[in-house]
């Protein structure tokens, strides 16, 4: 008896456990107010586009991309452009090379006959 009472001093006494009790919803309600949440969002959502204006988005869309597409036309002639004129100045600096190399050539050939001249 004296172990029973015992037992139930500690249990149920001053100086038992604290224990925390926890309450918890079934996973069906948290179920539910998820997908109310996900329904009201949509609700929103729905609202939102039906009040805008779609005609004024879609014109402004396609003249956004009418302009892009021109500038990617100008980009492109403008890269075309940039090419061709690098490839002159290359073949510009090469003649220029040459030219150069000639004309020391000719000085040389000056200043050998003008020593040969004697002047």
């Amino acid at each position: 008896m004296r172990k029973f009472k015992r037992g139930v001093r500690n249990h149920y006494g001053y100086t038992a456990r604290r224990v925390a009790v926890k309450a918890d919803r079934p996973w069906y309600y948290r179920l539910l107010v998820v997908l109310f949440c996900i329904g009201l969002g949509f609700g929103f959502a729905y609202l939102m586009m039906r009040s805008s204006d779609y005609q004024t988005i879609s014109s402004k869309l396609a003249e956004i991309e009418h302009k892009n597409k021109m500038l990617e036309f100008k980009l492109i002639e403008a890269q075309r452009e940039l090419q061709i004129e690098f490839a002159t100045n290359t073949n510009l600096a090469k003649e220029l090379v040459k030219v150069q190399d000639e004309n020391l050539k000719a000085k040389e050939d000056l200043l050998f006959y003008k020593k040969m001249m004697g002047k």
